[in-house]
């Protein structure tokens, strides 16, 4: 009795074990014929160019030729790849064998035996040849008429699928509303005479099948379903076979990839009006993660961001609903852009943001650093450096200091984009132009002439990369009108100068600019602590001067103190940042 209680189970756990490794397993149909005979001619003749091919009497008693068996996400891809091929019908379709009731391609002689008695020379008994099931008529498909009629007994969510898996096959681009209207009728007949059908404009039972099939087969793979949080208020269709929640960072809920993935998604909850939303819009675009390539869009209570590089597509959006601000974000691997668009429209779809429901400030993990939003990096720029605008126009002087290698350049805190106009290498000088239109505060004004040594002069510069918000003030004292080497354009300092300095101007107690501040140099040689070089102003005047910008003497020599000299040169004095 114990034995036979043990064989038992261990059969329902066999039988358990082979039903789940089988879930993920579909085919491809391609034909089906009455007659077996020619079902295995077919057969035969496909199995020249395609791998596996196998055939099955139906419960119709018809005979299918099938691409098989594949996992549910790659029959997505095979039956799209032969279709465009035309290696196979283009009605050709996925199912899950579920009316299958006997195996008859390959033949029995021709398959590949992996037992052991395989290898014996015992002699194999003839196979028994089962009769054939009459053939039953293929059946014939719906009229419109009847089409329509089966058509009307879809329900709403139903109608909802059928449109979406329009839109996946690019033929729908209307709202996913479950309304059989014009769109989607275009959209139904444009399907239909893609896959050599009658453009009816209405589906019949047997052409919704092959459309919602492989539809089906692909939304199993991303494992789309209903999430709602309820602490952020947030209720949408998420990819949640490829991801897994990550916990919670104000104001965003964090998801991870799922195994290796590399599908990445979070959702944003915050309290807040326009105004904050246009905030959230703009730092989020300093996210590391967020390419700098790819359309933006802000409006007045929505906005949607785009990012596109070799290794990542990351779609953004957010919009105002009541007295917050909610929206979500998906990351998704490059080179994966049909199951990325499919997760992204349902996203849209399904996005709905609950009323009186929003992430506290002060919930999950809280991230302060200026580095990070809710736990994400902030991109940073390779280096940093100061400059001073010389125009009107907004043009500034600034150090160029490897400029030249810098992918991107940017000015002033809000990151404002600037090209690299022209430079003098052999004094280290560069002149950026910002790309937008830009008119600043104030423009710098030189000294007619250069104090005497040992006079009191100082450095405006961005010192700490614009942490502090504004150009600040550094006191030191010019110790000499020319370089180590005796060069007359240069002009030695001693101040305490940092290398976000570099490139900021050097100026007497009444703003005038004496000179730039250059970089400190590289190499085995090391200046005392404190020393210093700047190009004097009359070397920067002449490059200025070529480039067709004429610079301004100050004439009023007015000693400031230094909270009002500090006030003065901010005015003029701008961040330069150096992005790769």
């Amino acid at each position: 009795m114990r034995a036979l209680l043990f064989s038992t189970a261990f059969f329902l756990l066999s039988l358990l074990t082979n039903m789940a490794a089988a879930q993920d397993q579909v085919w491809i149909q391609i034909e089906a014929h009455p007659n077996q005979s020619d079902a295995e001619a077919r057969a035969d003749v496909y199995s020249q160019n395609l791998d596996p091919i196998e055939a099955y009497r139906l419960s119709t008693g018809w005979h299918a030729i099938l691409v098989g068996p594949l996992s549910s996400s790659e029959a997505v891809s095979t039956l799209r790849q032969l279709r465009i091929t035309r290696q196979i019908p283009s009605d050709s379709y996925i199912v899950d064998g579920t009316t299958f009731r006997g195996q008859f391609w390959p033949p029995l002689g021709s398959r590949t035996t992996t037992t052991a008695a395989a290898n014996t020379t015992a002699t194999t008994p003839a196979p028994v040849v089962e009769p054939e099931p009459a053939p039953q008529p293929e059946p014939v498909d719906e009229t419109p008429a009847e089409a329509r009629r089966s058509e009307a007994l879809l329900n709403e969510a139903e109608r909802k699928e059928l449109q979406s898996a329009l839109a996946w096959e690019g033929f729908y681009t209307s709202a996913i509303d479950g309304a059989i209207g014009r769109g989607s009728r275009n959209a139904m007949a444009e399907w239909q005479i893609a896959n050599g059908y009658d453009a009816t404009g209405i589906l019949t039972t047997r052409q919704r099948t092959e459309l919602l099939s492989g539809y089906r087969a692909l939304l199993a793979s991303i494992g789309m379903a209903p999430y709602y949080d309820d602490i952020a208020g947030i209720e949408m269709e998420l990819p949640l076979a490829v991801i897994e929640p990550d916990g919670y960072a104000p104001p965003m809920v964090h998801f991870a990839p799922k195994g290796d993935s590399g599908a990445d998604v979070f959702l944003i909850s915050q309290s807040g009006d326009r105004v904050t939303m246009s905030a959230l819009y703009e730092v989020l675009q300093t996210l590391r993660i967020v390419p700098l390539d790819g359309p933006r869009s802000l409006l007045r209570n929505r906005f949607s961001i785009e990012g596109r590089d070799q290794d990542n597509v990351v779609t953004i959006y957010a919009e105002i609903a009541g007295d917050d601000v909610k929206g979500y974000g998906l990351i998704w691997p490059t080179g994966d852009e049909e199951r990325r668009e499919l997760v992204w429209s349902r996203m849209q779809a399904s996005f709905q943001p609950v009323a009186g429901r929003v992430l506290p400030d002060d919930f999950g993990t809280s991230f302060q650093s200026s580095e990070e939003l809710a736990g994400l990096a902030i991109r940073q720029p390779e280096r940093s450096q100061s400059g001073f605008y010389v125009s009107e126009r907004g043009e500034i002087l600034t150090t160029a200091d490897q400029l030249a290698n810098c992918s991107r350049i940017t000015v002033g805190l809000d990151d404002a984009e600037a090209r690299l106009q022209a430079q003098d290498t052999s004094a280290g000088l560069a002149l950026l132009t910002p790309k937008d239109d830009t008119r600043p505060i104030s423009i710098a004004r030189f000294s007619p002439e250069m104090p005497g040594l040992g006079s009191e002069v100082a450095i405006a510069g961005y010192s700490y990369g614009g942490k502090l918000g504004s150009a600040s003030l550094a006191f030191g004292t010019l110790t000499e009108l020319s370089g180590l080497n005796a060069e007359p354009e240069l002009r030695r300092l001693q101040l305490d100068a940092t290398d976000g300095d570099v490139g900021g101007p050097i100026v007497d107690a009444s703003g005038a600019v004496l000179g730039m501040l250059q970089p400190a140099g590289s190499g085995s040689r090391v200046l005392p602590q404190g020393v210093h070089l700047a190009v004097g102003s009359e070397r920067l005047a002449q490059f200025l001067s070529t480039q067709g910008v004429r610079p301004q003497n100050l004439s009023e020599r007015v000693s400031y103190r230094p909270d009002e000299l500090a006030m003065r040169t901010a005015d003029f004095t701008v961040l330069v940042n150096c992005w790769n």
